[in-house]
């Protein structure tokens, strides 16, 4: 999600080789930071500005990262990036962009901005690779923009491309993604936000970032039922087989002034092995720059399929998913910025996991694109 308005408002090395985590071998005991690395904002790869990094996978064949950015053609047309990450069991080195492609529409065309043609702009949030079949998938939250005459209905989408950005083939969406004019299926800008494909590549998941309508309230800054769901998808079938509730954590703090923008949603997740999600919080608060960052692990296999089920608000979850919380990023004692994106990296000298992190700087001085590694201690 993007930010920056109402932050203007208030405030004028050597590489790892290894393999991907095996599927149910990983046991999570505690994430310990390796470091950080912060890209210098404009950061200018073949004319084209490499912010707004809101998705990373990795891909363990090539050593390298696919990022998704989540300009809207306005300053460059869709595009994701690839880049090379440096960094030991000790420190981290460097990140380097060392190619773009760009996304393209069915007619090969590439994505116009909304300046020209709103109903055809994407919002780019979060792409998965898939080394079986060699292609990405990467999603977009659509738009609902209600304001009379200028009122902008588009649909989230799932997409299939070619590692070179052409477009294959889409997922098709439930009804309960479909946008609305009324005050029914998604929120504008809480959409789509994160995504996973199962060890196999023969799932795939997707999330809301925020509370459907129907499902009940955003997040505030006390508990309540801020319910989204995490959809399921047979990528052999392209059906929707499950769909999974998950309560959202209240937002971290209050925002300044009280009534001006805060939030809490999923900007990710991520398949750990053996039925379980990394899911990760992300919280936002007009005036503090900072985000919280949270990430849970979470157990599928013990959770009630809410497929059927139209209105959490109405009819709460009978067994939502159950997080267990893995880390606060508010613990490191270090800036923070908007994460986003996570993925599972190479594996180190010991054995051990790596999970590595982005944060999308949305295109402002302020913010910055950092990279964070983390050592997966058993």
């Amino acid at each position: 999600m993007k930010y920056f308005l109402w932050i203007l408002v208030l405030l004028a090395g050597n590489r790892v080789s290894g393999q991907t985590p095996k599927p149910g071998t990983t046991s999570f005991g505690k994430l310990k930071l390796i470091g950080e690395y912060t890209l210098p904002f404009f950061t200018n790869f073949r004319s084209t500005n490499a912010g707004g990094l809101s998705g990373i996978d990795y891909d363990k064949k090539r050593d390298q990262y696919y990022l998704i950015c989540d300009d809207r053609s306005a300053i460059n047309p869709a595009r994701y990036y690839t880049a090379k990450l440096y960094f030991n069991s000790s420190r981290v080195d460097s990140a380097v962009i060392v190619d773009v492609n760009t996304l393209l529409q069915p007619d090969g065309t590439p994505y116009p901005p909304t300046t020209k043609s709103p109903l055809l702009t994407p919002d780019p949030e979060s792409l998965r690779y898939d080394p079986v079949t060699n292609s990405m998938i990467w999603t977009s939250e659509g738009e609902r923009t209600i304001r009379g005459k200028d009122t902008i209905i588009s649909n989230p989408s799932i997409n299939i491309i070619s590692p070179q950005g052409k477009f294959l083939d889409s997922i098709p969406l439930p009804k309960t993604l479909l946008m609305q004019r009324t005050e029914k299926g998604p929120r504008q800008n809480g959409v789509l936000e994160g995504s996973s494909f199962s060890s196999d590549y023969k799932t795939f998941f997707v999330n809301v970032e925020e509370p459907l309508y129907e499902d009940g309230p955003r997040a505030e800054t006390t508990p309540n039922n801020a319910w989204i769901r995490i959809f399921r998808f047979n990528m052999v079938t392209k059906a929707n087989t499950a769909q999974y509730a998950y309560k959202l954590d209240p937002i971290a703090h209050p925002s300044t002034p009280a009534t001006a923008f805060k939030v809490n949603g999923v900007p990710d997740i991520l398949w750990a092995g053996n039925e379980q999600l990394l899911v990760m919080e992300r919280s936002f608060s007009t005036g503090k720059l900072a985000c919280t960052i949270k990430i849970f692990l979470v157990d599928l296999s013990k959770a009630g399929n809410i497929i059927n089920n139209t209105s959490l608000k109405k009819t709460p979850p009978a067994k939502p998913l159950k997080k267990k919380l893995l880390l606060n990023m508010d613990s490191l004692g270090m800036y923070i910025d908007n994460v986003e994106g996570m993925t599972f990296g190479p594996t180190l000298p010991n054995g051990h996991k790596t999970l590595v992190l982005v944060a999308d700087n949305n295109f402002v001085p302020l913010e910055k694109t950092q990279f964070f590694v983390f050592e997966i201690i058993p």
